[in-house]
């Protein structure tokens, strides 16, 4: 792939790519935009190995989602909604966020249930895909939808 080939596919593809990291890191936009810049070069320094028979957007959120659990596993974890709010609380102004609730509890999902919630219903990747972009099988992606969804009720109190 040459570099204005990549260049024009990461143009098109860079904003829903910032939205998914955006969500997977619940709000915080510093660490969504370090984590999507590691990504793009990433991507890039790979790029020869892109074999054009999949999707760019899937290749591309595939190294998305594997940075992003890179740097979860050097994260500590927050098991409650009221950890979540102190984190984010002495962490800046992103406490002011519009979907402040739903991103503080999504937080508290492990990082598997984060992302296959975030890829179902806020990307609208359907099974398959997110389980092609997540090196999961099929019935395990539909096990961390049901529990990501049970533990959003439970802690969002719906």
């Amino acid at each position: 792939m040459t570099r204005d080939a990549f260049i024009a596919l990461v143009e098109r593809e860079q904003e829903a790519l910032r939205g998914f990291l955006l969500a997977l890191c619940c709000g915080n936009k510093s660490d969504a935009d370090d984590l999507a810049q590691d990504s793009l070069v990433k991507a890039y320094l790979s790029s020869a190995g892109y074999q054009e028979k999949g999707r760019f957007h899937s290749w591309i959120f595939k190294i998305a989602y594997n940075t992003f659990l890179n740097h979860k596993a050097s994260c500590r974890t927050i098991d409650t909604l009221d950890e979540a709010r102190k984190v984010v609380s002495s962490q800046s102004a992103e406490s002011s966020f519009e979907h402040q609730d739903l991103y503080l509890a999504l937080r508290t999902l492990p990082p598997k249930e984060r992302s296959a919630i975030t890829l179902y219903y806020l990307n609208g990747y359907d099974i398959k895909e997110i389980a092609a972009i997540t090196d999961t099988a099929e019935d395990a992606v539909k096990k961390q939808l049901s529990r990501g969804r049970d533990k959003l009720k439970a802690r969002l109190k719906l």
